[in-house]
This record gives C-alpha cells, sequence and structure tokens, in this order.
C-alpha cells in the first residue's frame, strides 16, 4: 500500500507548527496571540488528522520514537515543579502531541525518500513566501536591525531559521539528483534560488551544516556511484578556485562586518554559556533540568542545544538526546550505500553540526523533523505478506465409488 497524499499535509502541518511566533516585523503586522493560535492549531490539526488515517493504531517499532518519548519523563518532572511556570506544561503536552503524531505517521515509513520529498516541497514553500516578502518590501525583508541580514517579511522567520531551511532542501536535492531520482533541471529550481536566499541570510551555521553534510554523504556513495564521484572531484576543484579568487569577499561574507573579539565569542553566545554553567542548581535540576521554556538564559537566547537541554531537561535529557544522535548514526553506517543512507547521514550530521550554534534538540523543532526524515529512511522495507495458496476444499466420494475403488 502507497503512502496516502494526506500525509504530505500532515507533514506540511507539523512544520508550520515548528516555524515559531518570534522573529523580524512583517509587512502586515500580525499578533503574536494569532500566529501561536495558527501553529498549535496546526499541531493539533495534523494529530487530528493522522489518527484518522491511522486509526488501527499501526505503528513501527522505532528506537528513535522510543527515545523522543522517553524524552517526555525529565520534561514532566522538571516542569511539574512549575519553576518556569505553567508555559511549561502546555510545551511538554505540545511535545507529547508532537511525539505521537510521529508514532502515528511512522506506518508510512518504509525506506523510501517520500518524507524527503514532502520536506523539500514543503519547505521549498516557506522559502518562496520569504522570497516573495523580500520582491514586495525589500526593505522589510533586510532589515538594518538584523544587520542587512534576510528576514522573513510575511510570516516571523529569523535569518538562522531561513538559512536552515534552505541548507536542508539544497543538500537533500543535490542527493536526489546525484541518484537520478530527479532531473537536473527540477533540482535547479530548487537549489539555485534556495542558494541565493542562504547567501542572503549570511547564516554561517547553516552554510557550513550544508558543505560538511553533503561531503559527508557524497563520500558514503563514492566507492559505488560514478556520478558520486564525478561531483565530489567537480566540486572540490571548484571549491579551490573559488577560495583563491574569492578569498577577501568570502572572508567579509563569514565575518559579517564583526570584529574578531565578536566573532571568536561567537556573537556573545559564549558569555550566556559561562553564565549558564556557572548558575548553582540544585540536584535535581542538574538530573532533571528547570523545565521546558523558551532556551533562553537570563533573558537571552541560549543558542546551543546542548546547554539548552541541559537547562531545561537536565543530564537526563542531554544523555537521551546524545544517545538519539547516537544510534540515528550508527544504524546510518551499518546501513549498505544507498541514496536513503546518504540523505539521512546528511541531515543527521546537519543536525549534529547545527547543535553547537542552534537550539532544538530537546523539543518540537525542524531539528527533529529532519531527525525523523533520517529515521523514516532508515526504516526497513515492510516485509511483504507472504501469498498463501487457496484451499481446495476436498470433492465428497461417495460410499459406493469406495467400495468399487477397492475391489
Amino acid at each position: 500500500m502507497g503512502t496516502p497524499k494526506i500525509v504530505g499535509v500532515v507533514w506540511g502541518l507539523l512544520i508550520l507548527n515548528t516555524l515559531g511566533s518570534a522573529g523580524a516585523k512583517t509587512i502586515v503586522p500580525l499578533p503574536r496571540s494569532l500566529i501561536q493560535m495558527a501553529t498549535m492549531g496546526s499541531l493539533v490539526a495534523a494529530f487530528v488528522l493522522a489518527l484518522a488515517l491511522n486509526l488501527r493504531l499501526r505503528i513501527r517499532a522505532s528506537a528513535f520514537l522510543f527515545l523522543l518519548t522517553l524524552l517526555l519523563v525529565p520534561s514532566v518532572i522538571s516542569s511539574a515543579h512549575l519553576e518556569s511556570g505553567f508555559g511549561a506544561l502546555f510545551r511538554c503536552a505540545r511535545l507529547a502531541l508532537f511525539v505521537g503524531t510521529l508514532w502515528l505517521l511512522s506506518r508510512w515509513w518504509d525506506g523510501s525518500p517520500t518524507f524527503v520529498r514532502h520536506h523539500i516541497r514543503l519547505y521549498f514553500a516557506v522559502l518562496a513566501s520569504v522570497a516573495a516578502g523580500l520582491l514586495i518590501s525589500p526593505g522589510a525583508a533586510l532589515p538594518d536591525l538584523y544587520g542587512g541580514r534576510l528576514v522573513g517579511a510575511l510570516w516571523p522567520l529569523t535569518p538562522p531559521q531561513i538559512g536552515q531551511y534552505a541548507a536542508v532542501i539544497i543538500g537533500l536535492a543535490v542527493l536526489l539528483v546525484l541518484d537520478r531520482r530527479t532531473d537536473g533541471r527540477s533540482a535547479a529550481m530548487v537549489i539555485v534560488p534556495a542558494l541565493v536566499l542562504l547567501a542572503l541570510t549570511h547564516t554561517r551555521t547553516a552554510t557550513l551544516g550544508l558543505l560538511i553534510g553533503l561531503v559527508l554523504a557524497i563520500g558514503s556513495l563514492v566507492l559505488t556511484s560514478a556520478a558520486a564521484r564525478r561531483f565530489f572531484a567537480w566540486a572540490v576543484l571548484c571549491s579551490t578556485v573559488a577560495a583563491v579568487v574569492f578569498n577577501s569577499a568570502l572572508q567579509a561574507w563569514f565575518l559579517r562586518g564583526q570584529s574578531q573579539e565578536n566573532f571568536s565569542n561567537l556573537t556573545g553566545r559564549a558569555k550566556v554559556w559561562d553564565a549558564l554553567l556557572a548558575a548553582p542548581r540544585t540536584t535535581s535540576e542538574q538530573l532533571f533540568g528547570a523545565g521546558l521554556g523558551d532556551k533562553s538564559f537570563g533573558g537571552l537566547p541560549i543558542d546551543n542545544s546542548w546547554l539548552a537541554v541541559y537547562n531545561e531537561q537536565g543530564l537526563t535529557g542531554t544523555a537521551i538526546v546524545a544517545a538519539i544522535i547516537l544510534v540515528l548514526g550508527g544504524v546510518a553506517l551499518l546501513r549498505p550505500p544507498s541514496l536513503q543512507r546518504a540523505c539521512a547521514i546528511f541531515l543527521i550530521s546537519y543536525c549534529a553540526i547545527a547543535s553547537y550554534t542552534e537550539a532544538g534538540l530537546g523539543d518540537a523543532s525542524p531539528y527533529l523533523l529532519h531527525l525523523t526524515v533520517a529515521a523514516s529512511l532508515l526504516a526497513a522495507p515492510a516485509a511483504a505478506a507472504p501469498l498463501s495458496t487457496p484451499e481446495v476444499p476436498r470433492r465428497r466420494i461417495p460410499q459406493w465409488a469406495r467400495k468399487s475403488e477397492v475391489t
């Protein structure tokens, strides 16, 4: 049985839920309460649709989803103390609904690139809204508040968010075209605009995650794919030439006009991290955290998945998140070379790299959706039910015929 088209709608609703409600000022001011209502409503709708599609609750065994469910334990324990307010319990309910929807969708995890295609199409639609905002109002899309970096002018999206979405669909589209799962023209229609938007965001984490993730993913195909070997060779050659010819321009883009001191402390992130680690904590807070919050400390964003999880879900949550990355990475390495394995390696490595300067691995976020796609790619195809030979009814032999056979 193929994957129903409505599954793509459910996936789109999950993506809408993880877009967030905080960001730049939009062309048409959108009240934050309205955005939150739309994002939370999309999650409820996604769960209801997934449940309607899977009324018999057929799910697939998944270590990834088991660990995500286990992550709810420290989240609930820490949030029950209400140190982060009632909002912590609300975020726990959101995470539970999010994970429950993923369990319902696991029925259609068959190792095919179905969810990869959903991922590309839907995030490309998000980027299309960003491009539309740039065309309608360049001033709102490139505000001075963000140093001229691209933001969402129709929906409040920050430069790191846009950079993340662009990098992910670029990497997946490149891998699809290398395996001839799509033609070059269709891939170029996705890759070229996404590259332009990525460049306008000046997002270093997304760029490094894209480059390193593609190197690892294509490297996993080099021994079995001639197309991957040619692409890898050309990419190395072009990168070397570009590094030499455009050295000063690339350096200026990478520094974004920052001083060496500001760059060395990761745009102030290191100060927040030091303060978070130095803050006194009780034994309970060390083990289970202070409860799900807005991924900030002292009013400043943490911008590190591991420290954010440690702050909100403690050492227990940190160990579970690490287990998620290690399990997915270990399974990917044990799989034979294939497109599915390469896409999974790209997504896992991208999330691991981005976790250093971005938060989200411990809560409902795009990063968990990326890892979910990786888990769906690594799932073994469902075993086909054996064709049973229909039983032929035995013909009743009359008594007189039996006697004649004996004689």
